[in-house]
């Protein structure tokens, strides 16, 4: 005798007309959710729905609906959506699932369903592990147990993801990259995939984007520059590469070059969870304020050198404006300002027909006339050679200051030098030993009540004192000591810079951005240059001085 289920003895009160029912097999597999691949896979739940169709006489598989690597948490499921399509149009009436997780993990939208729609839709459901039926055991729908699992799956898919998220933050916090892409310019390292290396064939136009954009080329000047010579654009070439990257446009545009110019990536740094999802049941991202990022310095290779990448910030908060004609930023663009205003000059072009005349006028007087600010009018090439005139002198300087310094090393004074230092160093070890002992000696004479407790504490905080500020002496020292030995080299490296435009004939954008603060233009053509060196530059000079040589250079701001 064939063996008959439990469904199909419960089956044999339906009425006839109802005993036949196209079934839809739904299965759904997602980690994200902490599903069980082992129990939990396509192929097992698949196995599982096909079995129990064929012990049960009345119920006919007409369809599979599979969603794999979709999470329960919300119902936006591709496979989902095509078996409500098919429920619609009556090609299925029964919908069956290993258990109610498979189904979703959302409580409020899988009661939707369940109490809801497929009652309106007269559709049977049945959860097979879950022993759920609405057809042949309605009293199993009905129960407080259905919306309790559906809380308890949903509650599991929460606890997941906030363990997985914190897990997540903790690798990131290690320095290890989690994405699923390397950015351009690096690839995951073969041997470890949570490390990134360098990219040669990419880092070459990372290189060359920082590059323009200091030789003086505007962001959308780059993009323009890139696609004329056919280089493929970031997600272009990593497809190229047989990365599953989605497609895009093809082509270079000005948000790709100014995420590259501003990525913390290109100088060694790591800066993770940039985006987060809103919830574990939204799966919509959101940006993530810039104190909340996990940042992990030298954690790989650098492909732009740090100087390089500050001088693109820099310039990237300044405001500037391209010329229409070049497509490129002038010569002095965003550093040229009224001395009076503070605003920013702008550049204005006169053709006469003898010449063509260009000049800076004050953006205040531009916009409001004679009413705010006056014009400040300088001419362009008269601002290029006072500029060149002042750095020239500035350089000159700087050489022999590093001549200076290296005689100074080398001299006998170098040794007096030192031992001065020393000198003054013992001394103060000295005071702070003092102030140490006398903190001592004051506890066993408030003990023994020879001085009364405020006298205890206001000795306490004299001594402390003093013992603070001979040490803050004493680092001193030891930072001039420092220096003294290395002679120029701490200064911030500025002799370097400076040293290697000795005998320059002519400005150039990349000059202006490495040295230039500000130039301030007075009413009458006065100009005020904050070259970025000049604190090292006085340091310098102390040096020098300090060294026994007594340098002055004049007309230096």
């Amino acid at each position: 005798m064939a063996r008959t289920s439990k469904y199909q003895a419960q089956n044999t009160a339906i009425p006839a007309a109802q005993k036949e029912w196209r079934a839809g097999l739904y299965i759904r597999l997602s980690r994200e959710d902490g599903d069980k691949i082992e129990s939990d896979s396509v192929s097992s739940q698949r196995a599982m729905l096909e079995k129990f169709v064929a012990d049960n006489e009345f119920l006919n598989l007409t369809d599979y609906y599979v969603d794999d690597g979709w999470s329960g948490t919300d119902f936006e499921r591709p496979a989902f959506k095509k078996m409500m399509s098919d429920l619609t149009a009556k090609k299925i009436n029964c919908v069956i699932v290993k258990d109610l997780s498979r189904f979703g993990r959302n409580y409020i939208e899988a009661g939707k369903y369940l109490e809801t729609v497929f009652p309106l839709l007269k559709v049977r459901f049945i959860a097979v592990n879950d022993m759920i039926d609405s057809v042949s055991n309605p009293q199993s729908m009905n129960t407080v147990i259905v919306p309790f699992k559906n809380i308890l799956n949903d509650e599991y898919c929460r606890d997941i993801s906030m363990k997985v998220r914190s897990a997540l933050d903790i690798r990131r916090r290690q320095g290890k990259f989690i994405g699923s892409f390397a950015a351009y310019g690096y690839k995951k390292c073969e041997t470890d995939h949570n490390k990134l290396v360098i990219d040669e064939e990419a880092a070459q136009v990372v290189r060359q984007i920082f590059s323009l954009f200091l030789s003086g080329n505007s962001i959308i000047g780059i993009a323009r520059i890139l696609n004329g010579r056919g280089v493929l654009n970031p997600s272009e070439y990593k497809r190229g590469k047989g990365l599953n990257c989605a497609k895009g446009s093809g082509f270079w545009v000005d948000s790709t070059v100014r995420r590259i110019l501003t990525n913390e990536l290109y100088i060694g740094n790591l800066v993770q969870k940039k985006n987060q999802t809103v919830s574990y049941k939204v799966h919509l991202s959101k940006s993530v304020q810039t104190s909340e990022r996990i940042t992990v310095e030298r954690t790989h290779e650098a492909i732009i050198s740090k100087e390089d990448f500050e001088k693109v910030r820099n310039l990237l908060s300044r405001d500037t404006r391209v010329s229409p004609k070049s497509g490129r930023l002038s010569l002095f663009a965003g550093f040229v300002k009224c001395a009076d205003c503070r605003r920013a000059m702008v550049r204005r072009t006169v053709i006469q027909p003898y010449k063509t005349y260009e000049y800076y006028i004050c953006s205040t007087y531009r916009k409001m006339n004679s009413k705010a600010c006056t014009k400040h009018a300088i001419r362009a090439d008269a601002l290029e050679e006072v500029v060149l005139t002042v750095l020239n002198k500035y350089v000159s300087v700087a050489v022999d200051y590093d001549r200076l310094s290296e005689k100074i090393k080398s001299a006998d004074r170098a040794n007096d030098a030192m031992q001065r230092f020393k000198a003054e160093l013992a001394a103060k070890q000295a005071e702070i030993a003092k102030a140490q002992n006398l903190l001592t000696d004051i506890y066993p004479d408030f003990k023994a009540g020879i001085i009364s407790k405020a006298q205890y504490f206001a000795l306490k905080e004299k001594y402390e004192n003093m013992a603070a500020r001979a040490e803050d002496a004493a680092e001193q020292i030891r930072s001039e000591m420092e220096r003294y030995s290395n002679g120029l080299d701490g200064n911030d490296g500025f002799i370097k810079s400076l040293k290697k435009y000795n005998g320059l004939q002519k400005l150039t954008r990349e000059i202006v951005v490495e040295l230039i603060d500000n130039i301030f233009i007075s009413e009458g053509g006065g100009v005020e240059i904050h070259f970025k060196f000049k604190d090292a530059f006085l340091s310098a000079r102390e040096f020098v001085e300090k060294g026994g040589f007594e340098y002055k250079a004049e007309n230096l701001q």
